[in-house]
């Protein structure tokens, strides 16, 4: 019997041991399991956030894997005539243009205008600005005006490195034409530029670039283009980034990539710097050489309705055709 009580005893004491170490061990390990949870949730947002671009770029580009970006922020969407209706009114009044809104990507730098976007039901995606705030207007070559531009560059070089082609344009751009119908569609052209004033070679580097619209295609030396452009911005010494590419080209840095670069003439892609000579083949117009919104849309709606006449004019009244002045944006220059 005294061997019974104490193998009783024995496994009594054996159960409460394992109990206490079960008891305290589950309660040591939820920690663990609720760091495990958070881990898995955390990777899955990552991803989430990741993958978003992709699947905004897929969903935008053509077949051939090319898409129209675009930038907008606050100070260009509201109004009750904003910048962003007036870019998309020269998509709605071009000829040829209006598929093209199926492969435009409206890139918003704040919450106000990503809702716009989404309300115009378009192609949209939420740029993430690290707490820097482009709300407001950025007055051209201001300090926050430059730095924009920059978060630009750093943005369409991601999209390079996924493998889309794109043509980005500036919301201060007006398109008339397909521009697909003039640029050239060959591919061992990488970058495709416009030019404030055009030399009258396609090829010759003293014409002045203007990065409102280009059309860049993705490859390594593009990519490297691009990474070597952005690598400039701390040492650019205030310079804007359309600046410190022309710097690069000058330099030669393209040369050294291999790249191979076509400047667009005037006459097809034109601005308030250097008018189109030919409304019957002219594909942009883009508010250029000038330095408010204010500016530029005032001017803009008087090209809008300079477009509706040339469109009523007769090939042979189209030569005689000339664009209103620009001279809202002009009063803009007078001190600087």
């Amino acid at each position: 019997m005294k061997n019974r009580a104490f193998d009783f005893t024995v496994l009594s004491f054996l159960f409460i041991g394992l109990l206490f170490i079960f008891i305290y061990s589950s309660s040591s390990l939820q920690p663990l399991f609720s760091f495990r949870k958070s881990l898995t949730s955390n990777t899955f947002n990552m991803t989430m956030q990741t993958d978003e671009l992709d699947e905004v770029l897929a969903e935008t580009s053509m077949k051939n894997k090319t898409l129209i970006i675009a930038m907008v922020n606050k100070a260009y969407v509201e109004g009750d005539k904003s910048m962003f209706d007036l870019f998309m009114d020269g998509f709605w009044y071009g000829d040829g243009t209006q598929a093209l809104i199926d492969h435009l990507l409206i890139v918003a730098s704040d919450q106000v205008s990503y809702r716009r976007c989404k309300f115009l039901r378009l192609h949209c995606y939420k740029l993430e600005t690290d707490g820097v705030d482009f709300e407001g207007e950025r007055l051209y070559l201001s300090d926050d005006f430059i730095k924009m531009m920059w978060r630009r560059t750093l943005f369409l070089g991601d999209v390079l490195k996924r493998g889309y082609n794109f043509i980005f344009t500036d919301t201060d751009v007006l398109w008339f034409r397909n521009p697909f119908t003039v640029l050239s569609p060959n591919e061992t052209i990488d970058l495709q530029i416009s030019t404030d004033s055009f030399k009258g070679d396609e090829l010759a580097k003293s014409n002045h670039i203007n990065t409102g619209f280009y059309m860049v295609r993705s490859n390594n030396r593009t990519i490297a283009m691009l990474d070597s452009w952005y690598a400039r911005k701390d040492n650019s010494g205030g310079k804007k980034e359309q600046d410190v590419l022309a710097m690069l080209m000058t330099n030669g840095v393209f040369r050294r990539l291999g790249l191979r670069v076509s400047f667009l003439d005037t006459i097809y892609f034109s601005g308030f710097c250097e008018n189109s000579r030919d409304v019957g083949v002219v594909v942009t117009v883009h508010a250029n050489c000038c330095r408010s919104i204010s500016a530029k849309a005032t001017d803009l709606m008087a090209v809008i309705h300079d477009w509706k006449r040339a469109k009523g004019l007769s090939g042979n009244e189209t030569s005689t055709f000339r664009w209103s002045e620009h001279v809202a944006c002009r009063n803009t220059l007078k001190n600087i």
